[in-house]
């Protein structure tokens, strides 16, 4: 649509008046006094990249699906008059182009897409919606028959061996069944990225996306059980000695190894340069003492990826460094049955199935080759270079979570009964369900687009938190307009919505807060001082 092709460009150049403009402020004062600004504008940037993930996406299938024409056009008319009116940063912070001085770039802007911007919309989110009732979906395809299918493969698993049951396991706050573990690792789930000559399925960041997605549409724990595998994959692969890969990777791929990550530290949080637990060598061995916090599958996992501090006498990152730490798997009856090694779980409201623990370690052994790669004072660059793919997989988790929340919507909303017709006919919930469709289909084909940035070789952080904090924005948009349809039911425990709206909310913190993103992404567009 030629239209849109204008109004994109006229989106790039308010994205660049504001980049302009926050250069000019951060070389004057340091981007955390700017916080204000410099995250609006790495939410000017997002929307902007979003919108021309969507552009690309209708582009590239256009005279399929006469939908997708108008998730293309709700989604254009949305993003610019967030640009020009106020993006959400937060429930209660907008940004608006008067916080960076942009309020003539905005006019500009708005003049340019007045048509776009005028136009009443009600008939098309009206058409959207009814083409959701008559069970009308926008394009998914790939247009590569290799992804559709292993969609289609996930996609018919999640409906058989996880919708069915996750909201029971979640209510009884269950581990994930082993029996689901075992059929997930016969998929490829935990090798999707790991090399072919290490037993893996040697696929791209691409395909993970799908997968996590497919999976966390029936329920986040079963999505988030592979980013473990993942983390853990791409940092012996990455980093490891030849022998900790063939030791290491074929289990791992496998599913016979199920690794946690143990990075987060009590009161340290994002600052991974100020973490406490240290490592010390004692003979053969090294030993491990400190604590760490919000551990995710602890108990049930094999393989810890352990950040410590091994040179203590250096200042920050550099005396970190990433041990590969195997341990008993937990029972019921003794959850931690490693010496040198306690825990307790954290109780939490949703994303659950693997479970969340605060661990301790006193004087706890681990084997004399279980320094990553061999090398000392490496464990955060080594961390790093995984953060790319956790937040891709991350976005793609929210990706499947609003697409559920956005099912369960419309499933509640196509059977409730009120004033003699379905809910689904009233204009306030049939514009939930519609724009909940758009904000998926944005998400997931931004998310896309870090995905394919990684795949390319190209480092992608910027990408990659850009598709974070759009998709948990949309996961969380999307359970809380799901919830507002169900009315009162969406607050009882038995119905489904009410995990959903738990599960969307942690995206917005874990992986780096939505603040984190941001901050991430400005001072990689603009740079500026600390």
């Amino acid at each position: 649509m030629a239209d849109l092709r204008e109004a994109l460009t006229a989106a790039q150049a308010y994205r660049a008046a504001a980049e302009t403009a926050l250069a000019e402020r951060l070389a004057q004062a340091p981007i955390d006094r700017e916080q204000r600004a410099a995250h609006g504008f790495a939410w000017v940037a997002t929307t902007v990249a979003a919108l021309e993930a969507v552009l690309n996406w209708y582009e590239s299938g256009r005279e399929t699906n006469p939908l997708d024409a108008k998730i293309a056009m709700l989604a254009f008319a949305e993003g610019i008059g967030q640009l020009v009116g106020g993006l959400p940063m937060g429930q209660n912070e907008m940004f608006r182009p008067a916080d960076l001085g942009l309020s003539g770039a905005a006019r500009t802007l708005a003049d340019a897409c007045a048509d776009l911007l005028d136009a009443d919309h009600a008939a098309t989110r009206a058409e959207v919606a009814a083409a959701l009732v008559g069970g009308h979906w926008p394009s998914e395809t790939l247009h590569d028959a290799d992804l559709d299918s292993i969609r289609d493969q996930f996609r018919r698993f999640t409906d058989a061996e996880i919708v069915p049951h996750a909201h029971r396991w979640h209510l009884a706050n269950a581990l994930i069944p082993d029996a689901t573990v075992q059929a997930m690792a016969d998929l490829g789930t935990f090798g999707v990225c790991i090399p072919e000559e290490f037993g893996g399925l040697g696929l791209s960041k691409l395909v993970m996306c799908i997968v996590t997605e497919e999976l966390s549409r029936g329920w986040i724990g079963a999505g988030s059980l592979g980013t473990r595998s993942e983390i853990a994959g791409e940092l012996i692969a990455t980093g490891g000695t030849e022998a900790q890969k063939a030791e290491w990777l074929p289990r791992i791929a496998s599913g016979e190894v199920l690794p946690t990550a143990v990075f987060t530290e009590p009161d340290v949080g994002s600052d991974l340069g100020s973490l406490q637990t240290r490592a010390r060598r004692e003979g053969a061995t090294w030993v491990i003492d400190g604590a760490k916090t919000w551990i995710t599958h602890a108990a049930r996992s094999d393989l810890m990826t352990l950040l410590a501090r091994t040179v203590p006498d250096a200042k920050g990152y550099a005396g970190l460094s990433m041990l590969l730490v195997p341990k008993p798997r937990g029972t019921d009856a003794e959850a931690f049955p490693a010496a040198g090694m306690s825990g307790s779980e954290i109780e939490v409201l949703g994303y659950r199935g693997m479970r969340e623990y605060a661990l301790q370690f006193d004087a706890m052994p681990a084997p004399a080759d279980a320094l990553l790669g061999g090398v000392e004072g490496q464990g955060f660059k080594q961390l790093m270079r995984t953060f790319e793919g956790a937040r891709i997989q991350t976005a793609a988790r929210a990706v499947g979570i609003a697409r559920r929340a956005l099912e369960l919507g419309l499933g509640y909303a196509l059977n409730r009964k009120q004033f003699g017709k379905a809910i689904v006919h009233f204009p306030r919930v049939a514009d939930k369900l519609a724009m909940s469709l758009v904000d998926f289909v944005t998400a997931r084909e931004l998310s896309y687009a870090a995905a394919r940035a990684k795949d390319s070789g190209k480092r992608c952080d910027i990408e990659a938190g850009m598709a974070k904090l759009l998709a948990a924005r949309a996961a969380w948009s999307n359970a809380d307009a799901s919830l507002q349809i169900h009315g009162g039911n969406g607050y009882a425990l038995e119905y489904e919505i009410s995990r959903v709206l738990c599960d969307a909310r942690i995206l917005n913190i874990f992986e780096g807060a939505a603040e984190i993103q941001a901050q991430v992404i400005a001072r990689g567009l603009v740079g500026g001082r600390n």
